[in-house]
């Protein structure tokens, strides 16, 4: 479960090391840089900087007493399609900006990577917001890492912080597209539709650490939800063809195999309101990606909206992955059960549809069978949840596919006569791509 191509990563991480230190080579020329973006700017100066996942941020302070800034460049080696992937974030935070009251961080401008000092990447420069990681008020402080949500939390928090939350996707949930993919504004009529394909974490994660051939990568929007999930299905399946170390032994491989081409066969059965409308949503939506002033537990900022796109709606009428901070293949990870995972989940389920159910008879919204609040309970009981969660994680769909949807206990005798004999090639072809993996490993270790 979640091997990565240490080759690919190991390429990938020296890209970014390579790039982050021209970056911060150049924070002299990048602080002038910003300060054309912010009028009346006097001695510009970059006082901070912290890398994430994807992207690098640095924070840049002037002498006039005004807002400091916050230039975010698209990281060399960590990110896939760095142009689109701003250019899509930036749509989504103008989006948001005209049409909810969600706080974002107030855009100052931003480029591609033509547009950028030295071409070092794209751009996003945007005011700096005050506060701390939400998730480091909700962690379990004996977490070394930070990773999981106390287990003696106050529940009074917990409240405060899932009403806010509930809100943001409550306003979100209102907006409706006729396409699956990237969202963007017509310049001429100024109405929001989507014009591009999605670009996803998972394609993000696929292309950096898997070394997945990105052109079989979907180009263009999509029209249903049936095709977006059979889209992703035979992402799984490609995924699994062509990463070298992914299957470890004839075993693996063949049980990949056939979870992989049972999962496929659910497109049918969980897919629901096939031609929309669709949603927004954001993979990375989830609390370590939000500031909040610890003092009073105010939301001040949602940050790193870039993998955010219209897609099927039962996405965002899913209910949260994210409520004990880490996802459930990280349980599984970690040598738990789905089991202790549904046992520490369903609580925090409970309060945040209570939390959510407060916010609907706030707004005057009727709690029914079409609420959001009932649809994400409806995901849960039905383990829609748990296909939509899975269709998301190509590395893990395998294991979640086996702990969570497959209650029949079918195997190789379920799938049709092609598959079953295309099973022992398969095998065979894994199991040399893997000698020759071993050996290129070896070789980049000397």
């Amino acid at each position: 479960m979640s091997i990565y191509d240490e080759i690919a990563e190991k390429i990938g991480d020296d890209e970014w090391d390579k790039w982050k230190k021209e970056v911060l080579n150049t924070k002299d020329e990048i602080a002038h840089f910003v300060a054309h973006y912010r009028p009346g700017s006097q001695d510009p100066e970059v006082i901070d900087w912290m890398g994430g996942s994807f992207n690098l941020y640095l924070r840049v302070m002037f002498s006039d007493g005004g807002a400091d800034a916050m230039i975010r460049f698209s990281g060399q080696g960590h990110s896939v399609s760095r142009d689109e992937k701003t250019q899509n974030e930036v749509e989504t935070i103008k989006f948001i900006h005209e049409n909810t009251t969600i706080p974002v961080p107030r855009l100052l401008g931003w480029g591609l990577t033509k547009d950028s000092p030295r071409q070092l990447g794209p751009f996003i420069i945007s005011e700096f917001v005050e506060g701390v990681s939400l998730s480091s008020i909700l962690s379990d402080r004996t977490d070394v890492q930070k990773l999981w949500l106390n287990p003696n939390i106050d529940t009074k928090i917990l409240d405060t912080v899932y009403e806010q939350i509930a809100d943001f996707m409550l306003q979100l949930y209102q907006f409706n597209f006729s396409s699956i993919g990237a969202i963007s504004k017509d310049a001429e009529t100024g109405s929001w539709s989507v014009k591009r394909r999605p670009l996803t974490y998972s394609m993000n994660e696929l292309a950096t650490s898997t070394f997945y051939p990105v052109d079989e990568f979907p180009s263009n929007p999509f029209n249903t939800a049936s095709d977006y999930f059979q889209s992703l299905s035979q992402a799984h399946l490609t995924h699994l063809r062509t990463q070298r170390n992914f299957c470890s032994s004839p075993k693996t491989a063949k049980e990949l195999y056939v979870s992989c081409n049972l999962f496929a066969q659910l497109v049918s059965k969980y897919t629901v309101n096939d031609r929309g409308p669709f949603k927004l949503f954001c993979d990375d939506f989830r609390c370590q990606n939000m500031l909040v002033d610890p003092e009073n537990l105010r939301i001040t900022a949602v940050l790193d909206l870039e993998f955010t796109n219209a897609m099927p709606e039962q996405y965002a009428s899913e209910s949260p992955w994210w409520l004990l901070l880490v996802g459930p293949e990280a349980y599984l990870f970690r040598g738990r059960t789905i089991e202790e995972f549904e046992a520490a989940y369903r609580p925090r389920l409970e309060q945040f549809i209570r939390a959510m159910q407060r916010v609907e008879e706030a707004k005057g919204l009727t709690i029914d069978k079409t609420s959001l609040s009932s649809l994400m309970l409806e995901s849960w009981h039905t383990k829609r949840f748990w296909f939509n969660f899975a269709a998301r994680k190509s590395l893990d769909v395998d294991v979640l596919f086996n702990n969570c949807l497959n209650e029949d206990g079918h195997g190789l005798e379920s799938l049709d006569e092609d598959l079953q004999a295309g099973l022992d090639p398969f095998v065979e072809m894994k199991m040399k791509q893997l000698k020759a993996y071993d050996i290129d490993c070896k070789e980049l270790l000397k």
